[in-house]
């Protein structure tokens, strides 16, 4: 049986697993999203889709994201690092083990304080922004294709887009996105974003 996703819980606990750019300027910034004419890594958005954590390793880039966002009020108690890891709470999909996942905390604890590694990011709605998945998209594919250049960087660009919005990647719709033919994206494609493609929509 799946569990709902107990969020609520880490709003009570006012838990940060959200943040928008502190230090990028965006290229075009409207009320509604930001556009990074080249990217940014300082975007961080836990817990977005319904998507949940399906490896040892996303759990452990979650908490290191939970400890950058949260150290300037203080260290998060490791009931908190706990309580993702219970399965039972709907953030994960596994079962890990107390040994294991004490160890974990413990090297997030050693080894945290640093932006973790992330995706880079060129489209950014806002909160709120009462769009709808389609409005996105289009949004998406306005800035992203603008200047009519099909390149592997701009498919995965709209790939994570895409994945950001709850939305099953296929060839076709990243097409739309692009203003091109779906030839023309498997043109541009390499073993890199196929594979990318499958873990994408496994999180899905």
């Amino acid at each position: 049986m799946s569990h709902e996703r107990k969020i609520k819980w880490l709003n009570e606990q006012r838990v940060i697993y959200r943040q928008m750019p502190v230090n990028d300027t965006p290229t075009l910034e409207t009320d509604k999203y930001m556009f990074f004419e080249n990217g940014t890594y300082e975007h961080y958005c836990l817990f977005n889709t319904k998507a949940k954590i399906t490896t040892y390793k996303s759990l452990k880039w979650h908490f290191l994201v939970l400890y950058y966002l949260n150290q300037d009020q203080g260290l998060l108690p490791s009931h908190v690092y706990e309580f993702i890891a219970n399965k039972d709470n709907g953030f994960v999909t596994f079962f890990i083990s107390d040994k294991k996942l004490q160890s974990m905390i413990d090297d997030v604890f050693n080894t945290g304080g640093e932006p973790p590694k992330n995706k880079l990011r060129k489209v950014i709605f806002k909160e709120y922004n009462m769009l709808d998945v389609s409005e996105k998209l289009k949004i998406v594919g306005r800035l992203i294709g603008r200047k009519n250049m099909v390149d592997q960087e701009s498919i995965y660009q709209c790939m994570l887009d895409m994945n950001d919005l709850g939305k099953k990647i296929t060839w076709g719709r990243v097409a739309g996105l692009l203003n091109c033919s779906t030839r023309t994206v498997h043109r541009n494609l390499n073993d890199s974003l196929r594979n990318e493609k499958q873990l994408l929509n496994e999180e899905i």
